[in-house]
């Protein structure tokens, strides 16, 4: 497959990553929170293929020096499984690390930590639920 990556400040109301997250994570997942004050200020990552939105995610700086927060990664049902989650993950990491990131911090839902461990993220603390979804705090050193 052929991926393109797109890139925007703030979230538009016609951003395809708003429409991915509204199918993943309102409609399949159940969540009613989604959207949020940070989306104004994150840079949101859109991967296309074939000309078609598939897979998103948003980085924002945490707080916290050299830490940037990853977020919101979400792919299509019939797109998962064939390593578009992990190009959407590395291209996030890289435009951290452009915007001065020395490290990665987020909030994992507790049955893709896995994912997120083959990727080098470690897991801090105990697990927190996030809409009755249980989470865990995951980091990464660049």
């Amino acid at each position: 497959m052929d991926f393109r990556f797109l890139w925007e400040q703030g979230l538009s109301e016609t951003s395809p990553a708003r429409a991915i997250r509204k199918l993943v994570f309102e409609q399949e997942q159940g969540f009613h929170d989604e959207f949020d004050e940070i989306d104004d200020i994150a840079f949101h990552l859109v991967v296309e293929t074939g000309g078609k939105p598939v897979a998103c995610g948003r980085i924002f700086p945490a707080g916290e020096p050299g830490t940037y927060k990853l977020g919101r990664l979400a792919v299509l049902k019939e797109y998962r499984g064939g390593g578009i989650g992990a190009l959407a993950v590395a291209s996030l990491e890289r435009k951290a690390k452009e915007l001065g990131a020395e490290r990665i911090a987020l909030s994992a839902q507790c049955r893709v930590r896995g994912f997120y461990e083959k990727l080098g993220y470690v897991a801090e603390g105990d697990v927190y639920y996030e809409e009755y979804c249980p989470h865990i705090k995951m980091t990464k050193t660049l």
